[in-house]
């Protein structure tokens, strides 16, 4: 073997260690790019004539293969990490003449991961020494090994211990002297690093394919469109009653996959799916296109059951108590729903049974015979779902496997190939018996919808074309659409009525019925029309593409009216939690109620979650790099930024945003954040809202270096020339902020309401011209701002560790050592009640179609019978006066910290509303508790009457709706009926 290189380039010490380390030998050979076969890239591992590596880490792993294939993901994924996060910034800063403090943080938080890893293991994944140890050992082998130890390495005691043991071993010394490197004498770092192991080619049309120099044209476009780009901005798109599609606007349908009501959602479903739109949704409201964004639980099938059967409940009492847990945390993630709806509907069973009647009259249908397990303890035949054993596949038998998919290998099982299959409710061995089932025939679809994917493709995600490849290698076959149970949609066919749809083939039709929920009319959006044009764009994650590429299509394909099929699928790979897998079944991360109760603020979860978005591949949640991207890149960068902005505008201008007389240097840094402004849009439509986002702190960190190089404060103090160039300065440093206010809408919509409150300007204002993305002028000479106030708080690491602690394991575990089997709080439940009581007062308002508003009655009256059965548990528990003072101690705690930290009132005051809602559910419950024969209660309940009555009549005022006020009546009538009593006794 050969390895062709150039001289000090450590991407050869990796193929040289790794080839040391299996004991194999090679050549080292000098190379250029131009004399490689392939792709120019140094080094070159060349094996034989037919084979070569053109990339370091794939030519690690060939030489020095994972010897746990359970790691193989793992070393992927941080293979990938090393390649586009680690060596970058090493190289940027060996390079660097001077490093910048940005430049320092990003080598900070990735020396951070890698010290978190090691701190659990003597090596990266564990402990046995991997081909990621050997490419990461390389990377920093010039930090590690020579006089920037000291520099750089000193606060990580474990990348210090661990490069010691691997520089150390014998076979990395040989593999350094023949690099050219001298074991026993650190050499200077500055000789180490040569030509890159990549040369980056961009591809054609990439947002960040720029030439390196601004143009004299795109600096006069900079200076035209600052000082008049805003005449440009479309009026802004008012959201008012039903959206449905219109002629004159670029008309956008979004959905997000339906979550399952079986478990609280995790960080990976949230940024998978419902954030991930709602970022895109947000995004094409600000560049006013006609935006529809629609989601809901799917609610049907066997996880439903099983659930209900875990908790002794309904499968209609699962589905309501999980509605709304799921409804309160994506509103404390600020999801911005036109409507989030439900499967359980009958507009769902409605749309369901019409499209299935449709597809079995034009022929796609038929039946067949299957055997099914059947569970004779059970005396019933078991859906995927009910059935446990081990994954037939060879190479993975995974002794946990699901009966229609294993979590481990991730492909689709039949629930007979199961071995040593189990009843999932009693754990007998069931049986196999015969059952009739209807079938699709996917056969017959499969040449329309190959032609279809073909040409749609182009507009998906690598993760969802990779889905779809990988099904067309194969013929389809064809797939049942029913199923032995009880909870879902009834099949209408003869024969078939104790049958239900399955899953897979209803689920997806609840866009539809959704759809139909929000808007009365759902054909408008998801049937063509030659009055205007519908885009439909969908996201989820990998594991959901099957369904939206090949299963739902095929059926509208057979179904032949015209139906909307996807135009962009933006899947996601799986974001991990730590060291190990996010595990909705087996409750295994961090959860949206764990994210709420962390104090974290949401829009920083937003945030991070966005930034580690698994675009490509798998990408990783820590604790500490959640904490270090918060502390550097929204606090030191974009928050500094502003703050000091705002700050110095507010103090040395008088409030007021000054006159701008752009020079040379100024419409550089405009058409330089022009530059960042057309490659966020770029790659928002695109799908890459990870890629997006970095824009938006290259805007704040080219304000940063701006005002840096200027010194506005030291030209105050200089001549007129110099006090105009300040004021230059901080006018376009305040445009900038506005900017940034606008970028940042569709990511952290608090953060920028924040901004705009302090920029005196209503967040509507703020738009984006998709077709000539520039920054504008928004605030103008003369504006007057508002006082600023910081956007950010540092998260300690005491804090980042007790996370850590406190989220380590399973829910289970956690809830069994807190002694917690939580349910949503009463003070939850009232905060729920109210918003979706103005969310129904709105609905009326806007439409007397009952279609449209009474799903949202209906959880209204779900979630005001949850209250009322919240209550009655919190009678029965002993000790949980306690526990409630001890709550009302723990978060006036949270709120005097908060207070102390910041003046901005939106901060602390949503943390004041829950401690005031604690301190009633403390009083309520001594007052339950008493029996209300203390001192003063005739008072109390007369107060309590007066305050009930004026929410009567205000609730009765603003709808006739009986449904809607008669609970709170019941709430007057029994408080007086107290009064009466309590009177009566005394």
């Amino acid at each position: 073997m050969k390895i062709y290189t150039n001289e000090n380039n450590t991407a050869t010490l990796k193929l040289l260690i790794a080839a040391k380390l299996a004991g194999k030998d090679v050549e080292l050979l000098k190379g250029t790019h131009e004399e490689s076969p392939g792709p120019a890239v140094l080094p070159r591992l060349e094996v034989h004539e037919e084979l070569s590596f053109f990339s370091s880490n794939a030519a690690v792993q060939y030489l020095f293969p994972v010897l746990d294939l359970s790691q193989n993901g793992q070393c992927l994924q941080m293979l990938e990490w090393e390649a586009t996060r680690l060596y970058p910034v090493v190289s940027t800063v060996l390079t660097s003449k001077t490093v910048s403090s940005e430049l320092k943080e990003a080598l900070n938080t990735s020396l951070l991961i890698a010290d978190n890893l090691l701190a659990k293991h003597q090596y990266i994944l564990g402990d046995k020494l991997s081909p990621v140890d050997v490419s990461i050992f390389s990377t920093l082998y010039p930090l590690c090994c020579t006089d920037l130890k000291d520099t750089y390495l000193k606060e990580y005691s474990h990348v210090l211990r661990w490069s010691g043991d691997i520089g150390n071993s014998e076979a990395v010394q040989e593999a350094v002297k023949q690099w050219g490197g001298s074991p026993n004498s650190p050499p200077s770092a500055s000789s180490l690093l040569g030509t890159p192991q990549v040369v980056i080619q961009t591809p054609t049309g990439s947002p960040d394919e720029v030439p390196e120099k601004l143009s004299a044209e795109e600096l006069e476009m900079a200076r035209d469109n600052f000082l008049n780009g805003i005449n440009k901005l479309q009026p802004p798109l008012k959201r008012e009653g039903v959206v449905l599609p219109d002629k004159d606007r670029r008309n956008v349908l979004i959905t997000s996959a339906l979550p399952y009501v079986n478990n609280v959602p995790h960080l990976g479903n949230i940024i998978g799916c419902v954030l991930s739109a709602d970022i895109f949704s947000r995004y094409c409201r600000l560049c006013g296109f006609n935006t529809l964004f629609v989601c809901g639980t799917d609610e049907y099938g066997t996880a439903t059951e099983t659930k209900a059967l875990e908790e002794g409940v309904t499968p209609r009492q699962i589905c309501d108590k999980y509605f709304a847990i799921h409804d309160a945390v994506y509103r404390w993630f600020n999801i911005d729903f036109d409507y989030f709806g439900r499967t359980s509907t009958e507009q769902q069973t409605r749309i369901a049974q019409d499209l299935f009647k449709k597809l079995n009259a034009n022929g796609f249908v038929s039946k067949q015979t299957v055997e099914q397990l059947y569970c004779e303890k059970c005396d019933r035949f078991l859906a995927d779902r009910f059935v446990e054993g081990t994954c037939p596949h060879p190479g993975c038998l995974y002794d946990n496997a699901r009966g229609d998919q294993c979590d481990k290998c991730g492909k689709l099982i039949n629930a007979v190939e199961l071995r040593e299959a189990r009843c999932k409710v009693c754990s007998s061995s069931p049986a196999v018996r015969n059952s009739d089932q209807l079938f699709i025939e996917l056969p017959q679809l499969e040449p329309s919808l190959r032609s279809w994917a073909s040409r749609a493709e182009a507009g998906w995600s690598g993760p969802a074309r990779a889905v779809l490849r990988a099904w067309m290698r194969d013929k389809l076959r064809c797939r049942a659409v029913t199923r032995d149970l009880k909870w879902g949609v009834p099949v209408p066919i003869t024969g078939f009525e104790n049958k239900v749809f399955y899953v897979w083939f209803d689920a997806p039709i609840g866009y539809l019925s959704i759809t139909e929920c929000a808007t009365g009319n759902y054909e408008k959006w998801w049937k063509r029309s030659p009055d205007y044009d519908v885009k439909l764009y969908q996201f989820m994650a990998k594991d959901n593409v099957p369904f939206h590429v090949i299963m739902f299509p095929a059926t509208v394909i057979g179904v032949n009216e015209g139906h909307l099929l996807v135009d962009h699928i933006y899947a996601t790979e799986y974001l991990n939690y730590e060291d190990t897998k996010f595990s909705k079944s087996r409750g295994v991360g961090v959860f949206g109620t764990d994210a709420r109760d962390t104090g974290i603020p949401s829009d920083v979860w937003r945030f991070y979650l966005a930034m580690i978005r698994p675009e490509t591949s798998d990408s990783s949640f820590s604790w500490a790099d959640l904490a270090t991207r918060n502390n550097s890149e929204l606090l030191n960068n974009l928050g500094n930024f502003c703050h000091r902005s705002l700050s110095f505008c507010y103090s040395s201008f008088s409030a007021a945003v000054p006159d701008t007389q752009l020079a040379h240097t100024d419409l550089e840094i405009i058409a330089g954040v022009n530059r960042d402004v057309v490659a966020y849009v770029q790659h928002l439509e695109r799908g890459r809202l990870r890629d997006a986002l970095r824009h938006v702190l290259r805007v704040s960190r080219a304000g940063n270096l701006y005002m840096q190089d200027t010194q506005p404060w030291a030209l105050l103090k200089g001549g007129t020339q110099d006090r105009v160039k300040a004021a230059t300065t901080i006018g376009v440093c305040c445009e900038l902020v506005a900017l940034l206010a606008a970028l940042l809408a569709p990511y952290m919509p608090d953060t920028s309401k924040r901004l705009c409150t302090q920029l005196n300007i209503d967040q509507s204002e703020l738009r984006i011209n998709p077709t000539e993305p520039c920054m504008v002028r928004f605030l103008g000479p003369g504006h007057t701002i508002n006082k600023p106030e910081p956007l950010f708080t540092k998260i300690e690491q005491q804090t980042v560790d007790e996370l850590r602690r406190k989220y380590a394991g399973t829910q289970a575990d956690r809830q069994k050592s807190n002694g917690d089997c939580k349910k949503l709080s009463v003070a939850e439940l009232e905060a729920a009640i109210s918003a979706q009581g103005e969310k129904v007062r709105k609905l009326k308002s806007s439409t007397k179609d009952k279609a449209v508003w009474q799903p949202e009655v209906d959880v209204l009256l779900a979630l005001k019978k949850q209250l009322t059965l919240a209550h009655t548990h919190a009678d029965q528990q002993t000790g949980s006066a306690a526990e409630l003072e001890r709550a009302v101690a723990e978060q006036g705690d949270k709120v005097r910290k908060l207070k102390a930290s910041t003046k901005d009132k939106t901060v602390w005051q949503p943390e004041v509303n829950k401690l005031l809602a604690l301190k009633k559910q403390l009083a309520e419950h001594t007052d339950r508790q008493t029996g209300n024969h203390s001192p003063g209660s005739v008072e109390q309940l007369e107060k309590a009457i007066a305050e009930q009555g004026d929410k009567v009549r205000k609730l009765k005022a603003s709808t006739k709706d009986k449904s809607v006020w008669q609970p709170e009546v019941n709430v007057l009538l029994d408080l007086k009926k107290q009064l009466t009593a309590l009177q009566a006794n005394k």
